[in-house]
C-alpha cells in the first residue's frame, strides 16, 4: 500500500464532498486507501460518504472525540507507506499526492512534508510553514509583532516570514490541514497526543518527529485550497481559546524547563489580554446596535413629548416625572424587544426587520396604552409620533452604520453584487437557476468561458482574461464551476485574482450547491455557543490556565 489518506470530519458535508472528489482524482494510479472518521456529524455527512464514495472506509463515532483521537483511530489501522492527515475543508490538485511521494522518495531525511496552502480568496496561508512556538516566538505573535515585522526572522519566527513562500525549505511545524507523513517516522514517533482536543496537535506532532531525528519540509511544488483561512475567523472566541490553550499545553509539555521557563507567565498574561479584547470586541459587535437604538428611541420620544406638551398645553408645560422616568423607558424597551424578536439585531442587521419591529412595538404600546388607567394616559400622539420618528431614524442609523462599520448592518440601498460565472454554457444555466431559486440578489454580468472559440452572447471573456474581465465589468464575485476545470486550474485562477478584493465561490459538480468560506446556501449562519455555555467555557478555560 503506497498511501493512506485520513480525513476527520464534523458537520462539513459540502466541503467534505468536494474534498473527497479531489482526493479521488489525485489518488488515481496510486495504490491507496481513504479513511473518513466522522465525529458524530448531524448534517448527513455519513450517508453522503456511504452512498457516493463507496471506496472510502468510513469510521462513525457516536461522540465528538476531537481531532487527535479521531485521527488515531485510522492511524492504528492504516497500511500505507506514507500517511496523509488531511482536513475536510481542502481541495487538492490532481498531482498533489504523486508529487509529495516523489519528494519524500528524493528526501530520505523527511519525516513530514507540508504543501503551499491557499485560502478561500486565493491568498497564501502563512500557516503553510511555521517555526517552533517557543515562548519568545509565541509572545511576539500574541503581541502582534509578527504582523508589524512580517519578514523578520526573529519577530515572525512563528510563520517563518523570512523564508520565500515559493521555495522549498525546512520548516519545523507542518499544518495538520495537510500533513504528509513517512510511515517509519510515524512508527518511531507514535500516535497524536489526545490531550490536544482541537488545534495544537500538529505543532506537538511535528516537534516530536524532529526529536526523532527527521526533518520537516515545506514543499510549494503543489498547492491545496484550504478554507480555514476564512472559515475560522479571528473573532471566533471558541477557536481562539482552543488555539492558545493548545499553545500553553505545548509549552508546558516540551519547553517548561531552562531558559524558556521565564516566558510562560508573560505568555499567559498575553493570552488573557488577547482573550479579553476578543471577548470585548465580540460583545461590542453584538451590543452596538441595541445600545444605540435605546439611546435614539428614548431621546426622540423625550423630544416629541417636550414639543407635544408645549403645543398642547402651552409654553413651559412639563409632563409629570413618571412619563420621562418610567413611561418613555417602558416604550423604548417594548420597541427594542420587538426589534429583537423579529431578528432586527441578527448580524448583519436587516433594515426591514428593524422597521417591522418598530411598527410591531408601536402597535403593542397602543394596545397596552388602551388598558392603562386614565392617570397614565398622557397622549396617544406621543406614541404615534415617537413610533414614526423611530421608523425614520433607525433605518437611517442602520444605513450610516453600514457605511462606517460594514458587516454590522446591511445597506438597504446597496446594489446587487455583480457576479461572473466561470463555466461552459450548460453549467452557467444551472448556476443561474440555482441562484434564482435560492433568492440571492446577485446581478449576473455574464460568463467567462473555458473555450476560446465560444462566442455566445453572455461570454464576457476567457479564463486567461479573468483579471481584465473583473476590472472592466466591476465584478465583486466570481463563481467557478468544477465540471471542466481541474482543481489546479481553479486554485491558480483564484491566486491570480487574490488581490482584486472579490468574493470567490465554487459550484459543486452538477451545480447542486455553491460553497465558499462560511457559505453553502444563502442566509446560512454558523452555529455558535449560547451565552451560558460560552461563559462556562471561558471561565473553565481561565481556571485551567493556571492549574
Amino acid at each position: 500500500m503506497e498511501l493512506s489518506i485520513i480525513i476527520v470530519s464534523y458537520n462539513v458535508r459540502h466541503f467534505l464532498e468536494q474534498c473527497l472528489l479531489s482526493v479521488r482524482k489525485a489518488s488515481e494510479n496510486i495504490d491507496s486507501e481513504i479513511f473518513v472518521v466522522d465525529n458524530n456529524s448531524t448534517d448527513g455527512s455519513c450517508s453522503m460518504v456511504s452512498s457516493e464514495f463507496r471506496e472510502v472506509r468510513l469510521i462513525m463515532n457516536h461522540e465528538n472525540r476531537g481531532f487527535a483521537a479521531a485521527n488515531n483511530q485510522a492511524l492504528k489501522i492504516a497500511a500505507g507507506r506514507f500517511l496523509l492527515i488531511l482536513n475536510p475543508d481542502t481541495i487538492v490538485e490532481g498531482d498533489t499526492f504523486r508529487k509529495c511521494i516523489d519528494f519524500m522518495d528524493s528526501h530520505t531525511d523527511a519525516g513530514i512534508v507540508g504543501v503551499r496552502m491557499i485560502d478561500g480568496k486565493g491568498r497564501f496561508l502563512p500557516e503553510s510553514k511555521r517555526g517552533i512556538p517557543t515562548p519568545e516566538t509565541a509572545f511576539f505573535k500574541l503581541m502582534g509583532f509578527s504582523k508589524l515585522f512580517p519578514k523578520s526572522e526573529r519577530f515572525n519566527r512563528y510563520y517563518l516570514g523570512h523564508l520565500d513562500n515559493t521555495k522549498t525549505s525546512k520548516a519545523d511545524i507542518i499544518s495538520g490541514a495537510f500533513m504528509f507523513l513517512r510511515r517509519e517516522a510515524f512508527l518511531k514517533t507514535g500516535l497524536l497526543d489526545e490531550e490536544f482536543f482541537m488545534h495544537g496537535e500538529d505543532i506537538d506532532y511535528s516537534y516530536r518527529v524532529l526529536q526523532q531525528g527527521y526533518c520537516n519540509y515545506y514543499f510549494p511544488g503543489t498547492n491545496i485550497l484550504h478554507y480555514k483561512g476564512e472559515s475560522t475567523k479571528k473573532e471566533d472566541l471558541n477557536v481562539f481559546i482552543a488555539l492558545h490553550k493548545a499553545m500553553i499545553i505545548f509549552v508546558k509539555k516540551h519547553l517548561s524547563d531552562g531558559k524558556f521557563k521565564k516566558y510562560i507567565f508573560p505568555i499567559k498574561i498575553a493570552i488573557i489580554l488577547r482573550a479579553g479584547l476578543s471577548l470585548l470586541r465580540r460583545f461590542m459587535r453584538r451590543a452596538f446596535l441595541p445600545i444605540s437604538d435605546v439611546i435614539l428611541i428614548y431621546l426622540f420620544y423625550r423630544i416629541i413629548a417636550s414639543f407635544w406638551g408645549t403645543y398642547k398645553f402651552g409654553a413651559g408645560y412639563i409632563f409629570p416625572a413618571i412619563l420621562p422616568e418610567i413611561i418613555v423607558p417602558a416604550y423604548t424597551i417594548i420597541i427594542l424587544l420587538s426589534i429583537a424578536l423579529l431578528s432586527g439585531y441578527k448580524i448583519p442587521s436587516k433594515t426591514e426587520n428593524a422597521a417591522t419591529g418598530i411598527l410591531t412595538g408601536t402597535m403593542l404600546i397602543l394596545v397596552i396604552y388602551a388598558l392603562l388607567p386614565l392617570s397614565l394616559m398622557f397622549s396617544r400622539a406621543i406614541i404615534i409620533f415617537g413610533g414614526l420618528a423611530s421608523l425614520l431614524i433607525i433605518p437611517l442609523w442602520r444605513l450610516l452604520t453600514s457605511l462606517i462599520f460594514p458587516g454590522i448592518a446591511d445597506n438597504p440601498f446597496s446594489k446587487a453584487r455583480r457576479t461572473i460565472v466561470v463555466a461552459e454554457s450548460e453549467e452557467y444555466s444551472r448556476v443561474m437557476n440555482l441562484l434564482s431559486s435560492t433568492g440571492i440578489k446577485n446581478k449576473i454580468a455574464g460568463r467567462v468561458s473555458l473555450d476560446n472559440d465560444d462566442m455566445k452572447e453572455e461570454v464576457l471573456g476567457y479564463v486567461e482574461q479573468l483579471r481584465e474581465v473583473i476590472r472592466i465589468n466591476k465584478i465583486k464575485e466570481v463563481i467557478f464551476t468544477t465540471n471542466k476545470m481541474t482543481a489546479a486550474q481553479i486554485i491558480d485562477s483564484m491566486h491570480l485574482i487574490s488581490d482584486l478584493n472579490v468574493t470567490i465561490r465554487i459550484a459543486s459538480v452538477g451545480e447542486k450547491y455553491i460553497f465558499g468560506s462560511r457559505y453553502v446556501n444563502p442566509e446560512n449562519d454558523l452555529i455558535s455557543l449560547s451565552r451560558p455555555v460560552l461563559r462556562k467555557r471561558i471561565w473553565t478555560w481561565f481556571r485551567n490556565l493556571y492549574k
